[in-house]
């Protein structure tokens, strides 16, 4: 019953009966290559009415047959006969391989890969292949050597600039973060080195930057403003929340001499997608560089590459992280541009919620993954009890300290230092200083926040 409520998914497909059973066996080989799936036999995929399965057991023994036949390496998927009313479903449960990839033995290897792309079954490209091939093997593709450069290929100045707000950058860093490898007894960049802070890293891979572009409408008829940025994914980040920022409606704050803009949009939401399309971005695709697109309504954000081979939108949305690119996955967690592995969708999540917006959508599209920001509030910003504290407490006394709030509050400076920030992200507070580090800083309502 919960499975026929279901629409069909990346996980879950219906079938009448087994009169097209090329069909079912691509089905079958993509919920393999991917993250696993259901498929029902007996059920009509339009309209989820039940037709059952006449003869079910002569069905079941030929399913079994077509399975061990046609598809290659060998399949293993459990068949579940399942009584309904008075008739019978088959239920045929795959589970991810670790044989992947699997193919038709009639179209042959490349030609018979299938992979799922939403709620349909797609052959894989080379592209799709080669992932599927070094899951096997267990290596990301950023993790590959490029034996034709030397380590001259990474440009050291630009990484140890990136580095410098955390710690001075050494040539060994360069081996432990393997951003440089040992290749038959010579030292040469990996992919992930040279896409994150290679000298001719755009020559190499030409799609590994991100174009900006805002739109004055809901479509992509009017362009107001385009920018391709393409400097080191590490600073790229930064450029283009920039970009956002100037693109974005914003309030002007102005207490005393200083003035500060404040965001329409949660920052840390948008800052978190963005490193996000960097860090799990599908480099080895070719002409599709990452994407940010914003419109009247909404926030777009787009890379290259499906979810890794495995997972689901329902996984990421429960915190389930698989590392597509492990060596950019590292630096970014060594800069603090990641805080916790699988975390970045939750945190969205939360920002748009504290705010009173929609959360994110997430979905497949094609070959790459999007994730869209609404822009129009549905609800009230979200505030508990120590939230609801600290703006009263600024109602009656703006350009208070962090130790006075403390104070007031009852809590810890660091607890409510913590907060704070949250508030201020979210658009709700806005601190005033000589600059970010400042101790004594003061703390304002956002006049436009929409707090009661």
């Amino acid at each position: 019953m919960e499975l026929l409520r279901e629409h069909e998914c990346k996980t879950l497909e219906f079938k009448r009966d087994l009169s097209s059973p090329d069909k079912v066996m691509r089905t079958l080989v993509a919920f393999a290559n991917n993250a696993g799936g259901t498929l029902l036999v007996g059920v009509e995929d339009s309209s989820h009415r039940v037709i059952g399965v006449p003869d079910v057991t002569k069905v079941e023994e030929q399913l079994a047959n077509f399975i061990s036949d046609r598809i290659e390496p060998r399949l293993l998927p459990e068949i579940h006969v399942v009584p309904w009313r008075k008739t019978h479903l088959l239920a045929v449960e795959v589970f991810p391989s670790s044989s992947r990839p699997h193919y038709l033995k009639a179209a042959g290897f490349p030609q018979g890969v299938y992979v799922r792309v939403g709620s349909t079954s797609r052959q894989a490209d080379t592209a799709a292949v080669a992932e599927l091939q070094r899951i096997v093997r267990g290596i990301s593709f950023d993790e590959e050597a490029l034996p034709e450069l030397n380590s001259e290929a990474i440009d050291f100045r630009v990484a140890s600039e990136c580095f410098a707000p955390v710690r001075k950058l050494s040539n060994r860093d360069l081996r432990t973060l393997q951003m440089v490898t040992s290749y038959q007894r010579q030292e040469v960049p990996t992919v992930g080195g040279v896409i994150l802070f290679g000298a001719d890293r755009l020559k190499i891979f030409p799609d590994a930057f991100l174009h900006a572009g805002c739109f004055a409408g809901t479509d992509r008829s009017v362009i107001v403003d385009s920018v391709a940025i393409t400097d080191s994914p590490v600073l790229a980040v930064e450029k283009a929340l920039h970009f956002a920022q100037r693109n974005l409606r914003h309030a002007l704050e102005i207490t005393g001499i200083r003035h500060r803009d404040v965001w329409e949009f949660p920052a840390v939401a948008l800052r978190e997608a963005i490193i996000n399309a960097f860090v799990h971005a599908d480099y080895a695709q070719r002409g599709s560089p990452l994407r940010l697109a914003i419109f009247s309504n909404r926030i777009e954000v787009d890379n290259p590459g499906n979810l890794a081979p495995g997972l689901t939108i329902e996984d990421i949305r429960r915190g389930v992280s698989k590392l597509r690119n492990r060596i950019i996955a590292r630096v970014f967690h060594e800069l603090k541009l990641i805080e916790q592995w699988g975390s970045g969708i939750q945190r969205m999540t939360a920002a748009c919620q504290r705010l009173g917006l929609p959360d994110p959508q997430l979905e497949e599209i094609g070959s790459g993954f999007r994730v869209t920001f609404w822009r129009e509030r549905i609800a009230r910003p979200q505030m508990d009890e120590m939230d609801a504290a600290i703006i009263d407490y600024l109602r009656l006394t703006p350009g208070a300290s962090t130790s006075r709030i403390a104070e007031q509050v009852k809590r810890s400076s660091r607890a409510i230092q913590s907060r704070l920030k949250r508030l201020v992200e979210a658009g709700q507070v806005v601190a005033v200083g000589s600059s970010a580090k400042d101790p004594h800083k003061g703390y304002h309502l956002k006049k436009t926040s929409g707090i009661p």
